[in-house]
């Protein structure tokens, strides 16, 4: 009798414990990470991610080691603009990078008029960006110092370029993509070269009911992706205002000039776009991160929780995981219901 309870326990407790095993690989999450947020980015360095979003009048950064565990995350205001600046209201979309040694924090500010937002970057020495001194490095503008946001940068074999948000001249009513060289982290070099302007008709919904103008194309928000030597440009097209604010692509040709806009191909139709049927609307303004152990790739965006919410409060940051077809494109897929438990991002073992 002794040896037969023995034997249960031991099993008991082998099943235990691979009950718990089993329990600790099939952790989930679920949508939105934070009540609240747009323009979500992140960073992984070091075994942590540093994250960040548009919070209007100051910049904000979490650290954790799990972007499904954001909620519960280390979070720092890293710097606050002294008033009465050119750069001291409006800071939007915000982007944290580790570049040639240093931190760096990129976002778009104004003096409380749009028609003033250009970009501007900060600096931080520190192998922590929790800690250390945030410097102001300045504004980041080509020569034409055109109207910018939303600026992301990206180092291809040695060169960093720069690609933003910008008006061809000084009046608003159409957003484009523009990229150009830069000769350090804060410093653009030379012209910007135009590759994107709305053109199909799910990048042109725009209208703005009793302001000036009353229709405005967008192309914003552009993100660097790139796997095997392929490079993606994703951006949001039309107005976050309206309920067809989405996903678009630019796919480079093979071992091109990124400067030369010939060389980029745009996907005739959207790669991501709302989910009604989902309860997700007006999903937008996405950026990438690798899961910790390397193998997954996720898209991290925001979405508001119902229709006719615009471009306020309401936008969440959301994050799942895509794959990629066989012809080397990557596949979004559709925006999930919050409702619905996702894997977390596979852990390093």
């Amino acid at each position: 009798m002794i040896r037969f309870f023995s034997i249960l326990f031991i099993t008991a407790f082998i099943a235990a414990c691979s009950g718990s095993k089993n329990a600790t690989a099939l952790r989930t999450f679920t949508n939105p990470l934070l009540p609240s947020g747009a323009d979500p980015y992140s960073f992984y360095k070091d075994g942590y991610y540093y994250y960040t979003h548009t919070t209007q009048n100051r910049l904000v950064l979490w650290k954790t080691r799990n972007l499904s565990d954001l909620k519960d995350a280390e979070q720092k205001t890293i710097w606050t603009p002294p008033r009465n600046t050119m750069y001291s209201k409006e800071l939007w979309a915000p982007e944290i990078l580790f570049l040639r040694g240093k931190w760096y924090m990129y976002f778009a500010a104004d003096n409380g008029n749009n028609h003033n937002h250009r970009m501007y970057v900060l600096e931080n020495s520190a192998a922590d960006p929790m800690q250390g001194e945030w410097v102001f490095k300045g504004k980041i503008a080509d020569p034409s110092d055109k109207w910018a946001i939303d600026g992301d940068v990206f180092e291809y074999k040695g060169q960093l370029y720069m690609i933003w948000s910008g008006w061809a001249g000084d009046a608003n009513g159409q957003q484009n993509i523009y990229i150009a060289k830069m000769s350090n982290p804060w410093t653009i070099e030379g012209e910007r070269v135009l590759i994107s302007e709305p053109e199909h008709k799910w990048e042109k919904y725009g209208y703005l009911k009793g302001e000036t103008p009353d229709h405005v194309y967008v192309n914003e928000g552009p993100q660097f992706l790139i796997r095997n030597n392929r490079i993606f440009i994703v951006y949001s097209a039309s107005g976050c205002w309206t309920e067809n604010y989405t996903l678009g692509m630019l796919s480079l040709k093979k071992n091109s000039d990124l400067l030369n806009r010939a060389n980029w191909v745009k996907s005739p139709e959207p790669v991501f776009k709302a989910a009604p049927e989902n309860g997700v609307y007006a999903a937008g303004h996405n950026s990438f991160f690798k899961s910790p152990d390397g193998k997954e790739d996720w898209i991290l965006y925001h979405a508001n929780p119902r229709p006719g919410q615009g471009c306020g409060g309401h936008r969440s940051p959301r994050a799942q995981r895509f794959t990629w077809r066989r012809d080397g494109t990557p596949d979004f897929g559709r925006p999930l219901p919050t409702t619905e438990p996702l894997p977390e991002p596979s852990q390093k073992k």
